[in-house]
């Protein structure tokens, strides 16, 4: 029965006998369940889950309830259950997670507030006390009122996405449903991380690529490093352009076409960025973003745990639900096509590695959490693959032979493109569709949107103007094409 109790607890404590001269040592504990995700005090077992019993139950019970109503201040919901183990009687407290929160320890002349920090119940730092107060009002970092102007900040980044995601122009009053701004005319904490020069000094973005497989060497084996501020929107770019730049891309050629195999699957970085930047713990000052990228693998760090204060290593990837610690900003990159606002992150990180060519199990990404840090580990798919297994060794000379044709075929497509009677704009996103596809990769529409930025209606029309000027022809799979190579 006690062994059922404790594996279904999601934080547990165990105290040999219930201490009345000194209860803080464990209602500091019942104030952290509280103000955490809940957690079950045993008494009578120590910590080596020992069933030892208690000499007098019932009055223990009620000791226990009078102690939580005189010092911990909201009252917590919790249940006192007696149990009885191999002949001896013991108590179990659940306490449940609070939404009052901070749950204070107010007694002998002080007033603190608990969190849980590994198995130990800790005095929470102002940073979390300041989120329990706001999660005790129902508020969130990024709707509140911050002391800039919106005037005295432009937007530029945040227009010209709004601009390519949904083809119109960001209204003025977009800002005040976004709440980016308040009625006054003061930006949110939101809206100043989303200006183009953010006044919100530690969002910053650090990006290094360390020679090795670790920092030992410290700064001097970094083989390339940047620091970025500014708006979120800023972040986000230049962190999935470092890492574009410091990776490489083998590839296989087959009957039909050429099968690319990066470093590491663009779509698992940029959802693994996106929820670093967005799910962040912004009132933790003096910590920022990291991507660390090494031989065999790339780490993304963010300061804060999961939202709900669950660490995420002990669960079910697939099905964990959305808990969203910045609910502002997650619905304006939602809006902007950046991410879903049903919350499948996680999971796409994991799909895409499992869809790549070069993917194999070990390779699963790992994702860390504890009350300070969320960390994402996605691990390099060609790293230790000797190169004869991609098909390179055996396709080299053949592509370095083919090299110079193929270079005459791209020249003269881009000459004919340039011919095409089409807005400089059309003729720009198709050659930026060519240079990512090239000649022997399938592509359809979703592609088409993910590539240039824009929604499916102007995508469809993009390609029936590729269609009509016969720049792409039907592959084989329906909805799916190619572009074709110029006749010599």
């Amino acid at each position: 029965m006690i062994d059922r109790w404790i594996a279904e607890a999601t934080e547990c404590d165990f105290k040999v006998a219930l201490e009345v001269k000194k209860p803080k040592s464990w209602l500091k504990s019942v104030s952290a369940f509280a103000n955490g995700i809940g957690g079950t005090l045993f008494f009578g077992i120590d910590n080596d889950r020992n069933v030892i019993g208690l000499d007098d139950a019932q009055t223990d019970a009620e000791t226990i309830s009078r102690l939580i109503k005189e010092r911990i201040t909201p009252y917590p919901n919790f249940i006192l259950a007696p149990e009885r183990e191999n002949g001896k009687d013991l108590l179990v407290l659940t306490v449940s997670s609070g939404r009052t929160t901070p749950y204070y320890y107010k007694a002998d002349g002080v007033m603190e507030a608990y969190i849980r920090i590994g198995n130990e119940s800790v005095i929470a730092p102002d940073y979390v006390l300041n989120q329990l107060i706001l999660k005790g009002m129902n508020r969130t970092y990024d709707a509140l009122t911050s002391e800039y102007d919106f005037k005295d900040y432009s937007f530029s980044k945040l227009r010209e996405r709004y601009k390519v995601w949904t083809s119109n122009s960001m209204e003025d009053k977009l800002f005040d449903s976004f709440d980016i701004r308040d009625n006054h005319g003061k930006l949110t904490n939101a809206g100043a991380l989303l200006a183009d020069d953010s006044p919100v000094r530690h969002s910053r973005l650090f990006c290094t690529r360390w020679n090795g497989l670790d920092k030992s060497g410290g700064m001097v084996d970094a083989l390339d490093s940047a620091e970025h501020s500014g708006s979120l929107i800023i972040l986000l770019n230049e962190g999935v352009g470092f890492v574009k730049r410091n990776m490489k891309t083998r590839w296989k050629k087959t009957a039909n076409s050429r099968i690319e195999m990066p470093d590491y699957c663009e779509r698992s970085v940029f959802e693994a960025l996106v929820n670093a930047l967005i799910h962040r713990d912004y009132p933790i000052l003096g910590s920022e973003v990291h991507i660390d990228i090494y031989d065999d693998r790339l780490t993304i760090y963010s300061p804060g745990g999961m939202a709900d204060g669950t660490r995420i290593q002990e669960r079910d990837i697939s099905s964990i639900s959305s808990t969203r610690r910045n609910p502002v900003l997650a619905d304006i990159f939602g809006r902007l096509g950046y991410m879903e606002r049903q919350g499948s992150g996680f999971k796409k990180i994991t799909e895409a590695y499992h869809a790549a060519h070069n993917f194999r199990t070990e390779l699963e990404p790992k994702f860390y959490s504890d009350g300070t840090s969320f960390q994402v580990t996605l691990y390099n798919l060609n790293y230790g693959q000797p190169t004869v297994e991609t098909g390179l060794a055996d396709e080299k000379q053949a592509f370095d032979n083919e090299k110079t044709g193929l270079q005459i075929k791209k020249q003269a497509f881009e000459s004919l493109l340039a011919g095409l009677g089409a807005s400089a704009p059309t003729k720009e996103n198709i050659l930026k569709l060519f240079q990512h596809f090239g000649f022997d990769t399938v592509f359809a529409r979703a592609d088409v949107m993910q590539v240039i930025g824009i929604t499916s209606t102007p995508a469809t029309e993009l390609m029936r103007k590729m269609k009509d000027a016969k720049l792409i022809e039907s592959a084989k799979g329906r909805g799916e094409y190619m572009f074709v190579e110029p006749k010599e």
